[in-house]
């Protein structure tokens, strides 16, 4: 089976600190253009499988000993597609410290894959914690990335507290109750999906059963996520943060970005992911979509069609500014296609509002969690029933 330790490509510290972690990957396809594909929290490599037939023509890996009769071009045309197991899942090595769990570390992973495969440049589409990491990528080495694909995202630390609502908390408590993988689908497809896409009738049945037995069915093969994988993954997005120095490494770069997101998202919110779109302008395009935090299977064509755009813009080299669908906003910024420089004012304004808005997240989450437990209590409480007692005798 293909492994990359990543250890063998990295320096100092690095190699030494992954010295014996394996990242298990596939490739798909043949081609020039190369695609990395870097999946989210809990997820492996499969779960990429429709956009890997559309951007590589086939699902059957490249080592696969039927590769070569099943082998055609995907809608893109000549792309080789990498996707692998994030450290923490599937069939790579699972560290059991926290802080062996960063987005910078895991996106090292990611690099050394590159590496490994020989590719100079590609273009990186990560998805949920996957695209946190192919933006911690993105600004370690903007050099080698062609273009930026980045679905149902978010800036990681606060962001990652989900919409705040029953159906959320409910999720939450079912996810963490899960021991099984019948327990453990039942509630993904109430995470991945919108209500209405389950509802939805596929013959004599509905689009939630269906799921079901297919994510048994994956869960069992592939296991349940260890605590140490899961603990470590949840922290790599709880600690990540995309700095002005990021932000300055990636936009420096010119290169074209997409932020695909399903309006229905209960995981990551729409509203961060159109704040990181913003702050990548003239760069980004904003592409929503009616669908839940899993939309690359929920809304396949569509996400498709997006990601294609995308690696064909990025070809032609066409205008950031004929790109974007943002409107230009000045935000103490001075914009330029190929760099970014902020003003002392704009630069002190700025800071005050990301420190506002970070303060007013805190409130609204803490001010959530006392309203939920109130109501729960409430609740509680309405259903005691008095008891009757009878007059004593004296």
């Amino acid at each position: 089976m293909p492994f990359c330790e990543v250890g063998k490509y990295q320096n100092g510290v690095d190699a030494s600190g992954n010295n014996g972690t394996k990242i298990f990957y596939k490739t798909y396809g043949q081609g020039p253009v190369k695609v990395l594909l870097i999946i989210g929290l809990a997820g492996t490599h499969s779960s990429w499988d429709p956009q890997i037939k559309a951007l590589a023509g086939t699902i059957t890996p490249n080592d696969s000993e039927s590769a070569a009769g099943d082998r055609s071009y995907g809608e893109g045309g000549g792309m080789e597609v990498c996707a692998f197991d994030n450290r923490g899942m599937g069939l790579s090595s699972v560290p059991t410290k926290k802080s062996e769990y960063t987005t910078g570390i895991m996106a090292k992973d990611a690099i050394s894959i590159m590496d490994h495969l020989g590719w100079e440049k590609a273009h990186v589409f990560g998805h949920s914690m996957g695209a946190m990491i192919s933006c911690k990528l993105a600004a370690m080495v903007p050099e080698r990335v062609l273009s930026l694909g980045l679905l149902n995202v978010t800036g990681g630390g606060y962001e990652c507290i989900p919409r705040l609502d029953r159906q959320t908390l409910s999720i939450a408590v079912r996810f963490l109750k899960a021991k099984t993988p019948e327990q453990r689908a039942a509630v993904d497809l109430d995470t991945h999906y919108s209500k209405e896409y389950l509802e939805e009738d596929v013959g004599t049945t509905t689009r939630r059963a269906v799921l079901y037995q297919e994510y048994v069915k994956g869960i069992s093969a592939s296991g349940m996520q260890s605590n140490c994988g899961f603990d470590g993954q949840i922290n790599a997005c709880w600690t990540h943060k995309i700095s002005r120095a990021d932000l300055e490494s990636i936009c420096s770069a010119g290169f074209l970005i997409s932020v695909i997101h399903g309006r229905h998202d209960v995981i990551a919110q729409l509203s961060h992911a159109k704040r990181l779109a913003k702050k990548l302008h003239p760069y980004s395009r904003m592409v929503e979509l009616p669908g839940g935090h899993l939309v690359s299977h929920e809304r396949t064509e569509e996400v498709n069609d997006a990601l294609l755009e995308l690696i064909k813009a990025s070809t032609s080299k066409i205008s950031p500014y004929d790109w974007t669908n943002l409107p230009m906003k000045s935000s103490g910024w001075n914009t330029t296609p190929l760099t970014r420089k902020s003003s002392r004012e704009g630069s002190r304004s700025s800071v005050l509002a990301d420190i506002v808005e970070r303060l007013q997240m805190f409130l609204l989450f803490f001010f959530g969690l006392f309203m939920l437990a109130f109501e729960f209590m409430r609740r509680g409480v309405s259903r005691l029933k008095p008891v009757r007692v009878n007059a004593a005798l004296t």
